[in-house]
């Protein structure tokens, strides 16, 4: 019955959006260490997906919402305003098939999903480019941009960029008007850190901070596999993942986590 309604809602809404709640709050998930961030972001759609559809009712006249809302409702926490002050709130942006007015988006529904008025920091992972096309200042401005803006809107603190070699940094760093507060880079693809990078980072305050996610962590073929496997006879192919971001929220007298979780969006594309 679940899957049926659920069928019928992702065949006529034109946007999904998902959200896990608090992966802490999943019995199932603390059981199990998903090996790599890609196997838990997979788990983590299926599961809220999977969860969601089951809890979705047929009705012949219920009217169909342009945004589809799927979460699972007992894991959603919201952030006591009384702790706000000691707590940490980052998210990490994965933009999949979107532009950059889409960050606006992630950072409104990021806040609202945790009941914040502003993200502590936000890193941007690098847009995909093209085959044969190299990562370039001109290609990451639009994004940078849009993060700027929400830094001068106070939605947003901090703003950190993931896998920028030295030159690229630069370049971002003399061009921007709210500079770079942190670059992460990826352990797999060096495990010492560039004499030049971290020369650079340290004479200009730029935090270096270490990470193991995939160059996707979400691809789109893969977010329609797990869609199809979720509810089966969906017309998967149809649905495009936009973004992805995941957030913690770190209790700073302690550095422990006390939340953490996935936000993502999808349009279906029926042409």
């Amino acid at each position: 019955m679940g899957t049926d309604g659920a069928r019928a809602l992702l065949e006529r809404a034109a946007t999904l959006t998902l959200q896990t709640g608090n992966l802490l709050n999943w019995g199932c998930l603390r059981k199990k260490c998903p090996a790599t961030p890609g196997e838990e972001v997979r788990d983590c759609i299926q599961k809220t997906l999977t969860e969601w559809s089951s809890k979705i009712g047929q009705d012949p006249k219920q009217e169909i919402p342009e945004v589809l809302e799927c979460t699972v409702a007992q894991a959603i926490e919201k952030i006591n305003p009384e702790e706000r002050d000691e707590l940490k709130v980052s998210a990490k942006l994965f933009i999949i098939g979107a532009n950059a007015s889409s960050i606006r988006d992630a950072a409104d529904l990021a806040c609202s999903a945790l009941g914040v008025a502003q993200l502590d920091s936000v890193i941007i992972a690098p847009p995909p480019v093209e085959d044969g096309t190299s990562l370039s200042l001109e290609y990451l401005q639009p994004y940078w941009q849009e993060l700027e803006n929400l830094v001068q809107n106070k939605k947003i603190v901090a703003i950190g960029t993931s896998d920028l070699d030295k030159t690229l940094l630069e370049q971002l760093y003399l061009w921007a008007q709210v500079k770079p507060s942190s670059n992460q880079v990826n352990l797999a693809s060096c495990c010492v850190m560039p004499p030049d990078l971290t020369a650079f980072a340290k004479q200009f305050d730029i935090q270096l901070l270490t990470h193991n996610d995939p160059k996707e962590l979400l691809c789109e073929a893969s977010f329609q596999e797990v869609l199809q496997e979720s509810i089966q006879n969906t017309k998967a192919h149809e649905w495009i993942p936009l973004w992805l971001l995941r957030y913690s929220v770190i209790v700073k007298s302690r550095g422990i986590i006390k939340s953490k979780g996935y936000i993502m969006q999808a349009k279906r594309n029926a042409s």
